[in-house]
């Protein structure tokens, strides 16, 4: 009897070698046969799951996505009764993807955001991922503060969380410093003094 293979397990696994070859090479270096030897998978196998390769880097950042977005989740969840000012700082702090744990990570999101730059359906899913994450803090600027726009702050939010990360990638800040810049931000937001 033939095995049976769970096809979104399978559709994972594939993506997780994706990222770990983008994590190494950019995407320019993720090719079918490498992804196939990475996730331990025939080549025919990977091609059952995906038709083409945007096809699998469309999965593969959607996958990333939901682990960040899953990891935003949790961390709210965890502490329910938290304020809306430190719930939002945890939530940045998570999509800014500056802890070591988060790096590897934080190369691939950046490597498929210069991608989608010249890839419409990459493109999609990064613009569907950052509303989502938009209305979460544009929701919890709202419940913080009085006076400020909340969509507004939270555009700038996402922005300076993707810039942290990408100035702590290259070595321009530190975890730390950057830490500190998002701190300083978030302060000036509920309209308090930075020292």
């Amino acid at each position: 009897m033939p095995k049976q293979v769970d096809h979104e397990s399978r559709r994972r696994q594939i993506a997780d070698a994706v990222c770990r070859l983008a994590d190494e090479r950019g995407l320019e270096g993720v090719t079918l046969r490498d992804v196939a030897a990475r996730a331990e998978v025939s080549m025919g196998a990977v091609q059952r799951c995906f038709r083409t390769k945007e096809e699998m880097l469309v999965f593969a950042l959607t996958h990333i996505g939901e682990r960040v977005a899953a990891r935003v989740t949790s961390r709210l969840v965890e502490s329910p009764a938290q304020s809306a000012r430190t719930a939002l700082g945890h939530a940045a702090t998570e999509v800014s993807l500056l802890r070591e744990e988060h790096r590897a990570e934080a190369r691939v999101w950046l490597a498929f955001v210069a991608q989608a730059a010249v890839s419409p359906s990459l493109a999609e899913i990064l613009r569907a991922n950052y509303a989502e994450l938009q209305t979460v803090f544009s929701r919890l600027v709202g419940e913080a503060t009085t006076g400020a726009d909340p969509d507004r702050e939270a555009r700038t939010l996402l922005a300076l969380t993707d810039g942290l990360t990408s100035h702590v990638l290259i070595g321009h800040l530190s975890p730390t410093a950057a830490l500190d810049v998002l701190d300083g931000h978030l302060h000036r937001l509920w309209g308090e003094s930075v020292n």
